[in-house]
């Protein structure tokens, strides 16, 4: 029975050198030892870091790129935290002046004897600090009021208000030209949408997310597609928020919440990129919230009121007057 290993015929160095030993025969015991040590241990043996220096004149390989620097990373996971110190995690308010606070119930809100909306200037100038405005279509039309506010000045806060009063299914408006640089094509190839609602494919931002679909991952996401310092490799598709493709010349040219959305970014000097989405009846039914419920809901937290027409009117008047001055 062979009792040892042979005797290398090529001599070791010194150091190298190991005493010979006899070498058990196995047995049951020592494989059924020699199993459990390569399962419970192997992984831990091989993945081991070992420290060395290279032999004098001996060339060593170049480094292995750190996995910060290949290719994979640069390409952040839509579950995981940013790999990469280059890019943004967060895009501050615009207006800076806005608040970061959802809108307050106003608790001496009293009931209108008649129904009104706000006057236009009034809606106008809460817009342009960062607030959102209830916007009626015609009633003709889908007879809706939409929570609309500027896609730069929506918070975390503000992004769970809006779902929780709403249908969740949060839009933003944006213009043709930047969903192009965007690389964002539309969600079908023919719409068959009853109000030719331009949706989308939909987008998360790569960095700063988990899942995409909480309050801060959709604010976050409306925030960087809001911002000019965005690329189309900042998204990944698809995702939780839903791009709509606005209309040139706004609501001139078609009376929805689309085109409302970014008009009133333009006019008040924001970023082109709109939020926009559905008021709901907190009841059993979820049922869409109609022109007197939504003049209620205004009421309730504060908010101004206006509709399509009255949007489309003043864009009228305003490019009269410029036009004549």
């Amino acid at each position: 029975m062979h009792t040892g290993p042979e005797t290398p015929s090529v001599s070791q160095p010194e150091l190298l050198r190991t005493p010979e030993l006899p070498w058990p025969a196995p047995t049951s015991t020592t494989i059924s030892c020699f199993s459990c040590i390569t399962r419970s241990h192997l992984r831990r043996l091989i993945l081991a870091p070992v420290s060395c220096k290279p032999p004098t004149g001996l060339a060593m390989a170049p480094a292995a790129v750190s996995w910060s620097e290949t290719s994979e990373s640069s390409v952040s996971h839509p579950n995981s935290a940013p790999k990469m110190n280059n890019v943004s995690t967060d895009f501050p308010l615009i207006p800076s002046t806005a608040s970061s606070s959802r809108p307050r119930e106003q608790l001496e809100s009293h009931a209108r004897s008649e129904f009104a909306f706000d006057p236009i200037e009034d809606a106008l100038s809460a817009f342009g600090r960062g607030e959102f405005l209830v916007v009626m279509d015609d009633e003709g039309r889908e007879n809706e009021g939409d929570l609309i506010i500027a896609a730069s000045a929506i918070s975390t806060q503000k992004m769970a208000w809006m779902i929780k009063h709403s249908s969740g299914y949060i839009c933003i408006s944006l213009p043709g030209d930047r969903l192009e640089q965007l690389q964002i094509p539309m969600m079908v190839p023919e719409n068959e949408d009853p109000h030719k609602t331009a949706y989308t494919v939909t987008v998360d931002y790569r960095h700063g997310t988990t899942t995409g679909i909480s309050a801060h991952d959709r604010a976050l996401t409306a925030r960087a597609l809001a911002s000019p310092s965005s690329t189309a490799a900042s998204f990944s598709r698809p995702g939780h928020m839903v791009p709509l493709r606005a209309r040139p010349g706004g609501v001139l040219t078609r009376r929805g919440h689309t085109e409302s959305a970014l008009d009133l970014c333009k006019i008040a000097g924001l970023p082109a990129a709109g939020i926009l989405c559905e008021l709901v009846e907190d009841n059993d039914e979820g049922s869409m919230m109609r022109r007197d419920a939504c003049r209620r809901f205004a009421d309730r937290w504060g908010i101004k009121m206006i509709s399509v027409e009255m949007l489309a009117r003043w864009r009228e008047q305003q490019e009269k007057a410029d036009a004549s001055s």
